[in-house]
């Protein structure tokens, strides 16, 4: 198989590139050239928001293009345009965010989807930039042709948003470390190396369509996914668990100052850890057990000196220790 990644030097896109070399594929990368490509890869460069920057596109063929993009949605207008023809399938890596809000617990891919997108906008929010890549790629390759992946949270080596990352690093600087409540708290979310690799295997079925794209609502608990950043770092940090009243009382924001934590019965909640994957699981979703995403990311990020790369469009995540020492009632 001939692949084409639009991007594949950071996280999703680099994990795709990995798991299709794995597989022998004949991989192209299309980047801009700040990262290197994984070696075996052959790079292209470009940048897909300037005046003619798919030039080094103009030609070649592929079997299939993987896309990740979440900025304006023309972007991926032209890449799917410019390549309609020359590429049998185009994958999009798109989000569960494109549902319309609030998404109702258990929801499927039928589910009513966000208005206002358009293929040919500039940037506007990532839900809608997200379902605006989704119209170009269905309307350059049609139903069949498109593969849209709505992945929910995504985590595991190469990570640069910083949730997981954060995690580790708290917990491995030690002493007493806030814990959201409570500990059999259902999560859901896909490592980015399953994610990668069912990707490859529904382009090897020639699957068509929109599929949610993460773990089974429950794979794991809050409690589990602590305990695992305990182990992994050398059992310095000491989980004191709070109640979700007393952290959203102190004025501290779920999934971005405690990241991955949203309260139980929240809208939030329903939207990030309740949808219903059963279309991507019939379709050969594996997800590996939490405790292997976790040691993979944290012997990753000691590679890297202990500090995870950030994307520059992303906000930082992560609790200021004086507010969780506050809340803890330890000395600031």
């Amino acid at each position: 198989m001939r692949l084409l990644m639009l991007g594949g030097t950071e996280f999703v896109g680099r994990a795709v590139v990995e798991a299709a070399l794995g597989r022998g594929w004949e991989v192209t990368v299309f980047h801009r050239g700040r990262h290197e490509a994984p070696a075996g890869a052959r790079s292209s460069h470009g940048d897909r928001t300037a005046p003619d920057g798919l030039a080094a596109l103009s030609e070649g063929e592929w079997d299939v293009v993987v896309d990740t993009w979440s900025g304006a949605p023309r972007a991926v207008r032209d890449s799917a345009r410019l390549l309609a023809g020359r590429v049998s399938r185009y994958v999009y890596v798109s989000s569960c965010s494109v549902y319309a809000w609030a998404p109702a617990a258990g929801y499927g891919e039928d589910a009513p989807l966000v208005a206002g997108a358009d293929a040919n906008a500039e940037r506007t929010d990532y839900a809608r930039d997200k379902r605006g890549g989704e119209l170009a790629a269905l309307d350059a390759f049609g139903a069949q042709g498109s593969l849209l992946v709505r992945s929910g949270l995504i985590l595991g080596p190469y990570e640069n948003i910083g949730r997981l990352p954060w995690w580790l690093n708290r917990v491995a600087r030690g002493g007493p470390v806030l814990a959201p409540g409570p500990r059999e708290l259902p999560l859901q979310y896909v490592d980015v190396r399953d994610l990668a690799e069912w990707v490859l295997g529904a382009v090897e079925a020639g699957l068509g369509g929109a599929y949610n794209l993460v773990s089974p609502p429950g794979h794991t608990t809050m409690g589990a996914l602590l305990d695992a950043c305990v182990q992994v770092t050398g059992g310095r940090g000491d989980l004191r668990w709070a109640d979700p009243d007393a952290i959203l009382g102190a004025g501290i924001e779920p999934w971005t100052q405690l990241p991955v934590w949203v309260p139980a019965g929240s809208d939030l909640h329903d939207a990030l850890h309740s949808a219903d994957v059963s279309l991507a699981v019939g379709a050969g979703l594996r997800c590996r057990p939490v405790l292997e995403t976790v040691a993979d990311t944290w012997d990753w990020l000691q590679s890297l000196g202990g500090v995870a790369p950030q994307r520059p469009d992303r906000p930082a995540v992560g609790l200021d220790p004086v507010v969780e020492a506050k809340l803890l009632g330890a000395p600031e």
